[in-house]
């Protein structure tokens, strides 16, 4: 199968005709292993499929979109990058949805840090893709999103935000900010923060697990 990203596939447990999909994408500097470690503990109808990012990070990480350092040591992304990753996983899921029985009305993106960046960007300018992301200790930038996205039908989407509330990658600040802006936008939002880190809490992934299975 020629598809544009590398990826690994847990196969749902039980299948039907057309399965639901659960797509991970990994953080800056990781790998398609990192969120596939816990692909066993989740519900057993989804295929569950972890991509690798485009971009690779010696020794042996990845990324979805470069971030440059100033002299000033201030961190910025490349919008660009971040915007060809966007179009990239677009593409990935048609891809998917045509290589394995997956429904294609029934696709939840799970995004960690700067896979949450993209999954954000991936659900709101091409919703008719995507209709659940869970956003795992990452922010909404508007920047990447596609031009006039709220002309789309966003209404369908549905998420599930989640943060540490002392996060030293990601403020948990730049966090807060989503759920309001999305509520704005008239969607279905559940927002959770945990005390702890740049990572995900077991609280915290039992909470994104029953709200699946909702």
């Amino acid at each position: 199968m020629n598809t544009s990203l590398y990826h690994l596939v847990r196969e749902p447990k039980i299948k039907k005709e057309k399965n639901p999909l659960l797509l991970l994408l990994h953080g800056y500097g990781s790998n398609e292993e990192d969120l596939f470690s816990f692909a066993q503990e989740l519900p057993e109808e989804y295929f569950v499929i972890s991509a690798r990012a485009p971009y690779p990070l010696p020794p042996y990480g990845n990324a979805w979109y470069a971030i440059h350092f100033d002299a000033d040591e201030n961190k910025f992304s490349d919008n660009d990058e971040a915007r060809e990753s966007r179009d990239l996983i677009a593409t990935f899921i048609d891809e998917l949805v045509a290589n394995y029985p997956i429904d294609p009305k029934d696709v939840t993106l799970v995004g960690f840090s700067q896979g949450t960046i993209l999954s954000y960007a991936v659900a709101l300018s091409y919703p008719e893709k995507v209709q659940r992301v869970v956003a795992l200790s990452g922010y909404l930038n508007f920047d990447i999103l596609k031009e006039n996205f709220q002309n789309n039908d966003i209404s369908k989407l549905k998420f599930f935000i989640s943060h540490g509330t002392v996060d030293q990658v990601i403020p948990v600040d730049w966090a807060r900010k989503a759920p309001g802006a999305l509520k704005d936008l008239g969607l279905d939002v559940v927002y959770k923060e945990y005390p702890v880190g740049h990572g995900v809490a077991p609280q915290n992934f039992f909470d994104f697990k029953n709200w699946l299975q909702q």
